[in-house]
């Protein structure tokens, strides 16, 4: 059965980084916001593999997730100068979480979004192939993990829209209650329901799985 998603240990199967601390990302976007090269690089490499793994989720396609996540960034990199940092709430008691990582995925939500209005639009649809890269881990255990990982995202991909975009942004990408509300436009009560739902409802879809493979495994063994 793939991992459970309620936990820091959800992130980090997805190989997400801490990123940096409030303060250092503050003074970055700053920079960057003055056209600082290695700044506007800095914050690229923070968050690339969220958004990509966020896109990812949304769009299936490796290749449509990359030209996304490209696309994103240079609407990112075109907006910053206007980008004002602003207090966000904290959720659960923890300190305050970034509001430079919620507009990005503001960004990176809208976009996907428009991407899936395009090509409605043209009567397409997504291929179904995907792949999830860590280089740090050894052969046995990246395609162990890949395995899993793989399964939770289709298993994700089947929950209802407002509960996918959450779990996504929540598990996948590693924002906070606080952030993804933000992102989503919504109260955070109402994000941590549609958490609640969604993890809910995706060990539903574990479960059954497993109650309709172990009869088979079953019954082979009975026949031996």
């Amino acid at each position: 059965m793939p991992p459970e998603l309620p936990a820091g240990g959800a992130a980090r199967a997805f190989g997400l980084d801490e990123g940096l601390s409030l303060e250092n990302e503050r003074q970055l976007v700053e920079r960057a916001r003055w056209g600082e090269a290695d700044a506007v690089g800095r914050l690229y490499d923070v968050y690339v593999s969220q958004v990509y793994r966020y896109c990812l989720g949304r769009v299936r396609n490796p290749s449509d997730a990359e030209d996304l996540t490209e696309e994103i960034f240079l609407k990112v990199i075109g907006a910053i100068e206007g980008f004002e940092w602003r207090t966000l709430g904290s959720d659960q008691g923890s300190s305050e979480r970034s509001p430079f990582r919620s507009w990005v995925f503001r960004i990176a939500h809208n976009h996907v979004v428009s991407f899936h209005r395009r090509a409605a639009a043209r009567g397409t649809s997504a291929e179904l192939t995907e792949t999830l890269r860590d280089d740090r881990r050894g052969p046995q255990e990246l395609a162990e993990t890949r395995i899993a990982i793989q399964e939770v995202m289709d298993a994700v991909r089947q929950l209802p829209d407002a509960q996918r975009d959450v779990i996504l942004l929540r598990f996948v990408s590693g924002l906070s209650v606080a952030e993804t509300a933000d992102v989503l436009e919504k109260q955070q009560t109402n994000v941590k329901v549609l958490q609640h739902k969604g993890i809910q409802r995706l060990k539903r879809m574990f479960e059954a799985v497993e109650a309709a493979v172990e009869p088979v495994s079953l019954q082979r063994f009975r026949r031996r």
